[in-house]
């Protein structure tokens, strides 16, 4: 299983039945295609979609049907479709039960940096600033490590998204819990240990007992 794939199915089992959650762009989209069967939930996109669905069939894409980075997305019975305004009203006001972003660092304090400086060939900031400060639960979903070196972070060093703690952090290693008194180690990946875990995070992680191995799948 790819590490975007391991990722994408433990965050979906965080999501609770009947709560509006906002998806970002690339990785955070994957997770609508994980979802268990029994939970019934609304994907909201910043682009103005209520009811987002999984990606379409080839061949099936409505060019009219998209996510906020121009995926091809399909939409549940009940969608809607609303303006920009609508759209950032419901973030902005504390509507969103959740949020999943990805993440280029997050550091000890909790706080994410998901953007680059303007002008260069790097992602902006898009919606995410409104995302982390007003989604109740805002999870961090990206890959552990980028070219061999750490995104988990002693302190960021790339502008902050937002002076906010983050409520979760997902990669393909480890669920981790940013908490007052630091980054608690919940669980761990496929294939990796404490020790991995450890070494592949400059962060200073907080590890309570025996630390269990990450679910991938729903129990029912």
């Amino acid at each position: 299983m790819e590490a975007k794939e391991i990722i994408a199915r433990r965050v979906a089992l965080e999501i609770e039945p009947d709560t509006l959650v906002n998806l970002g762009i690339g990785l955070p989209s994957m997770v609508a295609n994980y979802l268990p069967k029994e939970v019934h939930v609304f994907f909201q996109a910043e682009n103005g979609v209520i009811g987002l669905g999984a990606r379409p069939p080839e061949g099936m894409e409505d060019p009219d049907l998209t996510d906020a980075g121009g995926g091809f997305v399909t939409a549940v019975p009940g969608a809607a479709s609303i303006d920009s305004a609508m759209s950032f009203g419901l973030i902005r006001g504390g509507h969103l039960d959740m949020t999943v972003l990805g993440g280029l660092q997050v550091d000890e304090r909790g706080y994410l940096a998901n953007w680059m400086i303007p002008g260069k060939m790097v992602p902006g900031m898009g919606g995410a600033m409104d995302l982390v400060a007003g989604a109740k639960h805002v999870i961090v979903a990206m890959v552990h490590t980028a070219r061999g070196k750490p995104k988990i972070l002693r302190e960021c060093n790339l502008p902050l998204t937002a002076r906010r703690r983050v409520s979760l952090i997902v990669t393909e290693m480890a669920v981790i819990e940013p908490t007052e008194d630091g980054l608690v180690l919940k669980e761990i990946g496929p294939g990796a240990s404490v020790d991995d875990v450890i070494s592949a995070t400059e962060a200073k992680l907080i590890v309570q007992g025996d630390v269990p191995k990450m679910s991938l799948f729903s129990e029912s």
